[in-house]
């Protein structure tokens, strides 16, 4: 029997992962954020509430993240009838870590349980990727991928091909640091600009295949080459105080390679393992400390979780 209403998580995520802009991410253990929607007669997307760590959020449905993709979704299949979303963050804003993607994933998750026939998750992608576009003013799915499939994602455009699986290793593990500041991805795309020289370019292009290339096969010494990014590291560090610090102290406590999370303002680092992670996390805390910002630290195999139902939240 059909529910009269669905709670969803969708998780935090890492993207662009060195060389991977607007491509590769993938989903993390921790910070999550909640979508409870109830399906309603009305033929509109309301949103009925939101709480948590974010909570001046939008409340127009168009505006919205978790709106925007719910009017997709209805407008898509043609659905007489609409949705009433609450919103649960657990993701800071602004953070890097795929806070406007979660939601927009959570509520397409839950909607979809409450449809007669509901779709397989890919399907729900498109839909996802509208609600994302309201926050980032592009329609780009390196969070919105990993966040909804889980895992390390090649986020493709949907036109061309599906958003594709990749290989994470089961030895690898991240460090993501998050400082106590907020970089909103308008900025931090603004920041990219101007345009590059072909050198540039093309060694990126070789740093991607590197990693693509070592991922695939266990090589870790790919994969190092493969975390150097050329392009929009050099342009968005200034934007983080404290990066430098933070990316030497993370190579220097033998991460494979560090960079900023999505647009920043978070960090992360590729382990060895948990336990290496774990302590290349902290010392990526004492340099963002040494900076004078306060920080969290998530730790998580880079297979990651995906968005799935969970029973509803009082």
């Amino acid at each position: 029997m059909r529910p009269a209403e669905a709670t969803a998580f969708a998780p935090a995520s890492s993207a662009n992962l060195g060389s991977g802009f607007d491509l590769l991410g993938h989903s993390l253990e921790g910070w999550r954020d909640h979508a409870t929607v109830r399906r309603i007669d009305a033929a509109e997307v309301r949103i009925e509430g939101i709480e948590g760590v974010v909570t001046a959020l939008p409340a127009r449905a168009e505006d919205n993240t978790a709106g925007a993709a719910l009017i997709a979704m209805r407008d898509a299949l043609g659905l007489p009838f609409g949705f009433a979303v609450r919103l649960r963050k657990g993701i800071p804003l602004g953070s890097g870590l795929g806070g406007s993607a979660a939601s927009a994933v959570a509520a397409v998750v839950a909607a979809n349980a409450l449809l007669d026939a509901p779709l397989p998750a890919e399907a729900l992608y498109p839909f996802a990727l509208d609600g994302e576009a309201v926050a980032s003013g592009s329609r780009h799915g390196d969070n919105i991928a990993p966040s909804l499939l889980g895992g390390l994602v090649a986020a493709f455009d949907p036109a061309r091909a599906a958003p594709a699986r990749l290989n994470a290793p089961q030895w690898l593990f991240t460090a993501v640091v998050h400082p106590a500041v907020v970089l909103e991805t308008r900025v931090a795309r603004a920041a990219l600009a101007e345009p590059y020289p072909i050198q540039s370019i093309v060694k990126q292009t070789h740093h991607l295949a590197a990693l693509l290339l070592g991922l695939e096969r266990d090589d870790e010494a790919l994969i190092r080459q493969g975390l150097d990014d050329v392009l929009v590291e050099p342009r968005r560090a200034a934007l983080i105080p404290g990066f430098a610090g933070v990316k030497r102290a993370a190579l220097e406590a033998g991460a494979l390679g560090s960079s900023i999370s999505g647009a920043g303002p978070s960090v992360f680092g590729w382990f060895r393992g948990r336990a290496a992670a774990e302590a290349g996390g902290a010392a990526m805390q004492r340099a963002f400390a040494e900076a004078g910002l306060a920080t969290s630290l998530l730790v998580s195999p880079v297979a990651g979780p995906a968005a799935d139902l969970v029973e509803p939240q009082d």
